[in-house]
């Protein structure tokens, strides 16, 4: 049945055959919350987090001189009141900000002669003025010297841990070589790779590669012994007589034979000659036998765990990790030792990847290992004690120039099976013990590589954070210079303005919106290039790909594309693939990873609830199609159903069903959905028509498209090109060019924004020329007298601003012939009277039901009330196992006769609830 539907000043018939779960969210949603999350405008100075602005001035700030005597440190930030609107910013030329001032205080300290023991002389605070910070307006959009521009969210790689091999394809002679990669948010990188001869080599920054075992002994870890503990587990073995006895409950221990047979009375246990299996080493702790004799064969060829020393003499028979031999052995019986331990291996064929490495390095200690990496990375200055520990010190553990970031404190917990809390953002030597047990393991085939493309290896940077990275930098240049100030100025009479100097950061804000890729001209050809500009998504830009670069791979569509990048719209030509935009219900979350939502099915039945999951969550879940048939109670009607696992195409039975999509544009993005009938076209002219409908050039006279997707008004409403009531009213008076509401003073702006007259003013652009040179206009479609509500976009497939939602058709001025009480006229017949067939009392927002007036009744003390009320339970009863979903009350009408008239009263969800439930009732 077709659906008339108020969408805008446009009646749509919707023939759609899924109804819609949720809205559309709002489409401009990812750089509006990135750059309140980097300003923090709305949250006081003393309750903000430590991101964003906040965690710039926190992360470079304290600033102390170079002898300690005197610190700045950073109290807090606030911005003024712009100069200009933002259309008088594009009239006249400016941009679009507001004053940055932030409150400094300068510490001078007294230190004391011959400690370090100092004492506060003197404590000056002041605010200070650090230039102007770029305003987005409310259409998420700069205006920078008058024009406007959008700041394309970057799509990168996480920071994190990840492991990858070559294929094979690295060495001649095509063994596989494993390596692995800690990449930080900001700081050096650290790659750990295997050779042909599984010796592990580890670079810092992509210099020259060293020994790992080097980089294991500076962290702190001096012997092999406590390098090889770290990875590998030991076997201990004992000397009786000229056997060699095994610990029953030793790791390795079905790698090794039996010397002889062990049995009990006539069953054997343990056959001599034969491997060791768990089921008789298990027999054999049943009963209490404690080492059992192993083949001297199978001791050969294994390397010592640790030294094996002569306990007399203290003399070292056998180094740790050295090769077991027969020499080795007699000597060590010859000595009188009674045990040593060797690695555990499967068998003393065993590579230990560790121990070869071991082999290679020259090292001795953690002063050698600390000079030898000093010499790597500062070739040709001379190394000291206190210059090798500071090295290192700053690289990896100095959280002013390493930062892991809780997205890269977040992965790695994910990767490795840690708990670190999210807030240790500078690595810790158990990483990179981690790091290199999970490689190792991978290398045995027992951990999993990473797929690069996978997206939930790649997270966006929306214009809040690619911001926070360039005012970082301005202000990393401007704490240079205050150093050098408080060192060669008098601190007594210094106050903080006198330190501070706002070039550095002004500059680095102009150069960024002036000169990277990122940010760039808004495509104003018309309200959809305007929209997807601001919903694009860039791989290119600093700290990205060059297109150069970029290989097939990384441009293909990826199966964790799925509800959250459009598969359909990307350029043609060399951007191919690096350039997309979000799905239609997408979302980033705070991490940066983009979400979609999906419905929860419970127990084979599908609810309304929604959950977003990330690409790492869904993989782990069956997810069923949009158009997968349900039945009246929301369960599967088929047996068998199309559904996503991990990326692949199945058939499941509906038990195994978790999640359900929530529509069938959630796979694509803004302009592809505006597509009628996207099924029926070949993917390639989809993707020609989602870009030219971007070029269309705006029309004298706009008219509605008779055949449109639903999808319009959306757009229109998002991309900023029409006027939206920011609260209900009346309208007072009508112009070309401006609108004047009268407003309820008790209903809050939508933005925030009161001036406490009681009138809002819209003012209308007037032939505007864009940023394309095509023309803006906009016209009124409001006349003084209507009443307006707020524009908002609920939860239902149309406006808040609809005037009602009809399934079937009732013409406005029909009349019909009613009872004195509004009810059917036959109860009353001398006192009928003609009336409106549909009187509407008062509307609420669709996210609220729509109440009615009074149906129809009998009067009062009938009897047929006591048994509506019986029926009205049953019916109750009836919806509520049908699995109709927020039903308040049920009323049988007491109508009588053979006719029945049910009265439902539900939080409307969805367009088809009422018939939904309708349905339920006639059966």
């Amino acid at each position: 049945m077709a659906v008339v539907k108020k969408a805008g000043v446009e009646d749509r018939t919707s023939f759609a055959k899924i109804r819609e779960i949720i809205g559309i969210p709002n489409l401009i949603e990812i750089q509006q919350r990135s750059y309140e999350q980097f300003l923090q405008t709305r949250t006081p100075p003393q309750e903000r987090e430590d991101s964003g602005l906040q965690g710039v001035f926190t992360s470079i700030f304290p600033i102390t001189d170079y002898n300690d005597s005197a610190s700045l440190e950073f109290v807090r930030y606030e911005f003024g009141d712009p100069k200009y609107t933002a259309e008088e910013c594009r009239e006249k030329g400016m941009t679009y900000s507001v004053p940055l001032k932030v409150t400094l205080r300068l510490v001078v300290w007294d230190k004391q002669a011959g400690s370090e023991a100092r004492s506060i002389r003197d404590i000056k605070e002041q605010e200070v003025y650090l230039g102007e910070m770029p305003l987005m307006t409310e259409h998420g959009t700069f205006i920078i010297n008058g024009t406007e521009r959008v700041v394309v969210s970057q799509l990168h790689r996480s920071p994190g841990v990840f492991f990858d091999h070559d294929g094979g394809t690295s060495h001649s002679s095509g063994k596989t070589l494993y390596s692995a990669r800690l990449i930080p948010y900001r700081g050096s990188w650290l790659e750990f790779e295997f050779d042909a001869n599984d010796v592990l080599h580890v670079r810092v920054d992509r210099r020259r590669k060293l020994l790992a075992t080097i980089l294991l002994r500076a962290i702190g870890y001096h012997s092999n012994e406590e390098i090889l503990k770290l990875f590998y587990e030991r076997d201990t073995l004992h000397f009786q007589k000229r056997d060699i006895l095994l610990d029953v409950n030793a790791p390795g221990a079905p790698g090794y034979r039996a010397a002889r047979e062990v049995a009990e009375g006539r069953e054997t246990i343990l056959a001599g000659g034969k491997r060791l299996t768990r089921a008789g080493l298990k027999r054999c702790q049943a009963l209490k036998i404690r080492r059992i004799a192993v083949s001297r064969e199978d001791v050969l060829g294994r390397c010592l765990a640790r030294d094996a020393v002569d306990e007399r003499t203290g003399e070292v028979l056998g180094e740790c990790g050295a090769e077991v031999t027969a020499e080795l052995l007699d000597r060590l019986q010859e000595r009188g030792v009674e045990s040593f331990q060797v690695l555990s291996g499967p068998d003393n064929r065993e590579v230990f990847e560790v121990r070869e490495t071991l082999v290679k390095d020259s090292t001795r200690g953690t002063d050698e290992a600390l000079v030898e990496i000093y010499r790597r990375m500062r070739p040709g200055d001379p190394p000291t004690l206190e210059s090798t520990k500071a090295l290192l010190e700053n690289i990896f553990f100095n959280p002013r120039r390493y930062d892991l970031s809780k997205v890269g404190r977040l992965k790695m917990n994910k990767k490795l099976g840690l708990e670190v809390p999210l807030e240790e953002r500078v690595l810790r030597k158990e990483d990179i013990v981690e790091v290199i047990r999970y490689l190792l393991k991978a290398k045995r085939g027992e951990g999993q590589v990473d797929d690069i493309d996978h997206l939930g290896n790649r997270r966006v940077r929306a214009a809040g954070e690619l911001l926070e990275d360039q005012f970082r930098i301005g202000l990393a240049r401007m704490e240079r210079a205050v150093r050098e100030r408080m060192s060669t100025q008098e601190l007594e009479t210094l106050m903080p303005h006198d330190l501070v100097n706002a070039k550095p950061v002004t500059a680095s804000l102009k150069e960024f919106f002036g000169s990277s890729q990122l940010s760039q001209f808004m495509d104003q050809t018309n309200p959809l290039a305007e929209l997807t500009h601001k919903r694009r998504l860039s791989a290119l830009g600093p700290g990205g790909l060059s297109r150069e670069r970029a290989g097939f791979e990384v441009r293909d569509v990826h199966p964790t594309h799925y509800g959250r990048m459009c598969p359909i719209e990307t350029p043609e030509g060399p951007n191919v693939g690096l350039i997309a935009s979000l799905s239609t219900y997408a979302r980033v979350n705070d991490f940066g990873f983009i979400e979609t939502p999906y419905r929860k099915v419970r127990d084979g039945r599908v609810t309304d609830e929604i959950e977003y999951l990330t690409a790492d969550e869904e993989e782990k879940h069956t997810i069923a199609q949009a158009n997968a048939e349900l039945d009246g109670r929301n369960r599967f009607l088929s047996d068998r159903v199309s559904a996503r696992v991990g990326g692949n195409f199945v058939m499941v039975s509906p038990d195994q069903i978790e999640y359900m999509d929530v529509s069938p544009k959630q796979l694509v993005g803004i302009s592809t959905s505006l597509i009628p009938f996207l099924e029926h076209d070949d993917a390639n002219r989809a993707l020609m028509g989602a870009n030219m409908q971007r070029q269309a050039v705006p029309l004298l006279r706009p008219t509605a498209p008779l055949v449109g997707t639903g999808m319009e008004f959306v757009a229109a409403k998002d991309s900023g090109a029409v006027v939206v009531a920011k609260r209900g009213g009346v309208v007072e008076a009508v112009s070309a060019d401006r609108i004047i509401v009268r407003t309820d003073p008790k209903e809050a702006r939508s933005d925030g924004q009161d001036n406490g007259s009681g009138v809002d003013i819209y003012t209308l652009l007037k032939f505007k020329r864009s940023n394309q040179n095509t023309c803006i206009t906009q016209k009124p479609i409001v006349s003084k007298g209507d009443t307006v509500v707020k524009g908002q976009v609920t939860g239902l497939p149309f406006p808040a601003a609809s005037e009602i939602v009809l399934e079937g058709w009732a013409q406005p001025g029909d009349m019909r012939t009613e009872g004195p009480l509004g009810e059917f006229h036959g109860y009353y017949p001398g006192k009928a009277s003609t009336a409106p067939a549909v009187t509407i009392e008062r509307i609420y927002y669709r996210n609220d039901p729509i109440l009615v007036g009074s149906p129809p009744a009998k009067p009062p003390n009938d009897y047929s009330y006591s048994k509506a009320v019986m029926r009205s339970a049953m019916l109750f009863d009836a919806l509520e196992a049908a699995g109709v979903p927020d039903v308040k009350a049920v009323w049988a009408h007491e109508i009588g006769g053979a006719r029945m008239f049910n009265v439902v009263a539900s939080q409307q969800r969805y367009a088809g609830h009422a018939k939904q439930a309708g349905h339920i009732l006639n059966q």
